[in-house]
């Protein structure tokens, strides 16, 4: 077993599989181009249908190497679950299944050591963007009761009610053809709306989607600086090992040579 875990946490396994990664998203990818799949199209499901069994080989070797550790491991069961989806029959009503192939594509995040730190800043990140989640709700539902209210009745198809409201500031808050889409006419209308739609947009635009930035660039850099640690900890741990084994090499020679001296002065 030790052997078969060495094996596969080899760096010369884990650029094969990822070798096998992008190949598969290339060929997924061709499998949406009618002329390449005329020409194509069943040396791509061969190709496809080899790559789904070295992953299964693979994902069964290491659930056979590391048993019920396995499933300590995120990223393990992560890819099982990426795996497994694969396996699922694509027909009748679990035909949608079959566009979830693409999801294999996402196993070299695994795979790329940057790529899983930016992931597990992510993940590190979300109690605090859940926060920030609760205060953009919040301000959206002040803001989306206050233009129903004030809007509502001039704009029935743009602040008649909560949700159409909020939808509307949703587009504000992305500036997407916010000015001459939404505020201008509105303006047009209502003369003073400037100053209820500028200190929303710097409510939500301005200042609530910045602290998302800051708490994912905190949460990263958290987490670099950990892993950072970590490897300095790694490092300090091995100079103290070759150190004692020094301090072991350098008494050995002591002994070797106060026993020569011994034995001349014994001649």
């Amino acid at each position: 077993m030790d052997q078969l875990k060495t094996f596969l946490s080899s760096r010369r396994f884990e650029a094969f599989i990822t070798a096998l990664i992008v190949i598969n998203a290339i060929t997924l990818g061709l499998e949406t181009v009618p002329e390449v799949m005329q020409r194509f199209g069943v040396v791509l499901t061969v190709l496809d249908r080899v790559i789904l069994g070295v992953f299964v080989v693979e994902v069964s070797a290491r659930l056979l190497a590391w048993r019920l550790d396995f499933f300590r491991d995120p990223w393990r069961i992560f890819d099982l679950l990426v795996v497994g989806v694969a396996l699922i029959p694509a027909t009748g009503n679990l035909s949608v299944l079959r566009a979830l192939r693409i999801l294999r594509v996402l196993r070299i995040i695994s795979m790329v050591p940057s790529l899983k730190r930016v992931v597990g800043g992510l993940v590190s990140a979300l109690p605090g963007m859940g926060s920030i989640m609760l205060l953009l709700t919040l301000v959206f539902y002040v803001f989306s009761v206050m233009a129903t209210k004030l809007y509502g009745d001039t704009f029935p198809d743009w602040f008649g009610s909560i949700p159409a409201s909020a939808y509307s500031l949703f587009q504000v808050m992305t500036l997407e053809s916010w000015s001459m889409g939404i505020v201008r006419p509105v303006m047009e209308v209502h003369p003073m709306a400037w100053t209820f739609f500028i200190p929303f947009i710097a409510c939500t635009t301005f200042t609530v989607l910045n602290l998302f930035i800051g708490i994912i660039v905190s949460a990263m850099q958290e987490e670099h600086e950990a892993e950072a640690t970590a490897d300095r900890e790694a490092m300090a741990s091995d100079q103290s090992a070759m150190l004692e084994e020094l301090k072991a090499i350098r008494k050995e020679l002591a002994e070797m040579r106060a026993a020569q001296a011994g034995g001349q002065g014994i001649s």
